[in-house]
């Protein structure tokens, strides 16, 4: 907190500073006979009507009435990451992108507007980096219309969390009253370790997700459309095929009827993603998850791959041991706002 040459606390921020890290404290519960006090740290996305609105890392929004203030000040962006490559929100928002990649794109401004008939929320939502290049309202207008003509509902992307992420778009999106659905975390990690815990465990690789591997993916009745969408960047892929595109491998463990584990992993550039890591209930606890993820990524640094990332929800406490014991850590959080309900329409 900022405390002046005579040893009190002062707020030093202003409405001037929306836009900023701030670290502030206020108190609560006042008129109690002990002051309780309590500390906030995040963007400061408004200040408006005597309310300041923080939005913290993960994504959750506080408001702090001006008349609780008791300190505060501007702090400097969260302290880099000491463990796994470096990266910014930037290049990871884009390779996310690419290893989700949408069966058809337009550009608004600095936007993408993503679709692929609503397989995934990833392939079928705006990735806002950047200025739309046009007012914020109108922005949205388009982005409605945009889904609006191909039958799905209006999804924004957005992340906070680390430099150059978007907590005022969180705010301004909540302001006008869309929801948000989902939050996640894109975690990252080294490579290399992932590779050494491979064991001669019969681990397939493959190019395609053949029938076997699809018995075991969660979603059932799997369209051509989410085909597509899985298996972009394969060979098949002129893109790829000029190396200019990302590459996919499918892993499956052979089981006695169903396979008893399956992974995905996308090959772009320095970085190998993770994703579909299932395993068949009865067999859980056993390595299998480690085990696919192994044998992906020693594909992955034949490929010149050096770091990882993927996707893990915040409730799934599961993945997020295995993959802390892997050596991943939390980059930043990510959310998907879904547009607010048109008046009349019942939902």
């Amino acid at each position: 907190m900022e405390i002046s040459a005579g040893g009190r606390l002062e707020v030093r921020i202003t409405a001037a500073d929306v836009g900023k890290r701030v670290s502030v404290r206020r108190l609560i519960e006042p008129g109690v006979p002990e002051e309780k006090f309590t500390d906030t740290v995040g963007v400061l996305t408004s200040w408006d009507d005597g309310v300041l609105l923080i939005t913290r890392k993960g994504g959750e929004s506080v408001r702090i009435p001006e008349s609780a203030l008791v300190a505060g000040k501007v702090v400097p962006a969260a302290p880099a990451r000491r463990r796994g490559p470096a990266a910014s929100y930037e290049e990871l928002a884009h390779v996310a992108s690419r290893a989700w990649r949408p069966l058809e794109s337009e550009r608004l401004g600095e936007w993408e507007l993503r679709a692929a008939a609503g397989f995934t929320r990833r392939a079928n939502s705006v990735l806002p980096l950047g200025d739309p290049g046009v007012p914020l309202d109108e922005a949205l207008d388009v982005v409605r219309r945009w889904y609006g003509d191909r039958g799905l509902p209006a999804y924004i992307q957005t992340a906070t969390g680390a430099e150059g992420t978007q907590e005022l778009l969180c705010a301004e999106l909540e302001r006008r009253g869309w929801m948000r659905e989902v939050t996640a975390e894109l975690w990252i990690g080294a490579l290399a370790p992932v590779a050494d815990r491979a064991e001669a465990s019969g681990v397939v690789l493959s190019r395609e997700a053949d029938e076997a591997w699809l018995a075991r993916y969660q979603r059932k009745g799997v369209s051509e459309v989410a085909l597509k969408v899985l298996g972009w960047g394969s060979p098949r892929s002129s893109e790829a095929e000029s190396g200019g595109g990302p590459s996919v491998w499918f892993a499956t463990v052979p089981g006695e009827q169903d396979p008893a584990a399956i992974g995905r992993c996308v090959v772009d550039g320095r970085w190998a993603s993770f994703a579909a890591v299932e395993v068949d209930p009865a067999l859980r606890r056993r390595g299998l998850a480690t085990t696919v993820m192994a044998a992906l990524a020693g594909r992955a640094l034949d490929e010149g791959a050096s770091a990882a990332w993927l996707q893990v929800e915040e409730d799934n406490a599961g993945a997020r041991a295995l993959y802390a014991g892997m050596g991943f850590a939390a980059h930043h959080a990510y959310h998907h706002y879904r547009e607010p309900a048109a008046p009349g329409s019942g939902q």
